[in-house]
């Protein structure tokens, strides 16, 4: 199972970001992905996480209104588009899956995780 993020980058607060976890080596639409972050010297965070067929859909209470999740089965793909992004959502983020196929929270929710991008949001 192999799980590539990529997207990230240097934005100013406010801008936006569009993330992708690119996802091979496993039946992809079979299982639930998520998104974490984790900031210098913090613990690692949940950010969102989608279901197998695309519902299911879950968010952190940081980033409702802000953050959307999305997949397209098709391509291997899961995006999450953040906008109106802020400093304190300047961190490295992981996607992760390959446990079950409805969408979670937990880190143990998940078994496989890509290798992350971080996101610089400047003030």
């Amino acid at each position: 199972v192999q799980l590539q993020a990529s997207g990230g980058g240097l934005v100013q607060a406010g801008g936006s970001l569009r993330l992708s976890c690119a996802a091979s080596g496993f039946i992809f639409d079979d299982y639930a992905i998520g998104w974490f972050r984790q900031a210098p010297g913090k613990e690692r965070e949940f950010v969102a996480s989608i279901g197998w067929s695309g519902g299911g859909a879950l968010y952190g209470d940081s980033v409702k209104g802000r953050f959307t999740i999305s997949r397209d089965n098709a391509k291997n793909t899961v995006y999450l588009q953040m906008n109106s992004l802020k400093p304190e959502d300047t961190a490295v983020y992981y996607c992760a899956g390959g446990r079950r196929s409805y969408s979670g929270k937990s880190r143990d929710d998940y078994t496989s995780w890509g290798q992350g991008t971080l996101v610089t949001v400047s003030s």
